[in-house]
């Protein structure tokens, strides 16, 4: 096997559902994965959408996820630190944690979501931002697996 992950929430290429939605509870859905590679000492999670017309927009930045970990449940909170030590950065809604997608009306657009298993935990306060969690990154991506979904309004 290899380092792969996914959502119960929609199929890979699928539609996200309305709830994980800015139209709906705007909810995280639940991601599991498996098979991350040997020396892995913790996870990253980068969810964005690079069809924005402003270009990529980052819906979601979560790292230091434990390394034993296989899921985050759906609804993680909206908060700087979990309590399993992961923390989360802001988002390009200038919020914490998880914003969904709310796309202009038109075409579907796709989110990427993207998971790194990384060789260090990340020194990296909560709240950062994108630049930031991809700096701190750097050199330390053991593999990468990611899920998309779309979604129009």
């Amino acid at each position: 096997m290899s380092f792969a992950l996914q959502s119960t929430a929609f199929a890979n290429g699928g539609e996200v559902p309305r709830r994980y939605t800015c139209d709906g509870a705007d909810i995280s859905p639940a991601l599991t994965w498996n098979d991350a590679p040997a020396g892995t000492q913790s996870l990253a999670l980068i969810a964005d959408d690079p069809d924005a017309p402003m270009g990529t927009w980052t819906h979601w930045l979560i790292w230091n996820i434990p390394a034993k970990a296989t899921v985050l449940p759906e609804g993680v909170p909206k908060i700087e630190s979990l309590d399993n030590g992961a923390r989360q950065g802001g988002n390009d809604f200038k919020r914490i944690g998880y914003g969904g997608p709310c796309p202009p009306s038109g075409k579907p657009h796709r989110y990427f979501f993207k998971l790194y298993a990384l060789d260090a935990r990340l020194d990296l306060k909560a709240g950062a931002g994108r630049n930031e969690l991809q700096r701190a990154m750097d050199r330390h991506v053991l593999s990468q697996a990611e899920w998309m979904g779309t979604y129009r309004r």
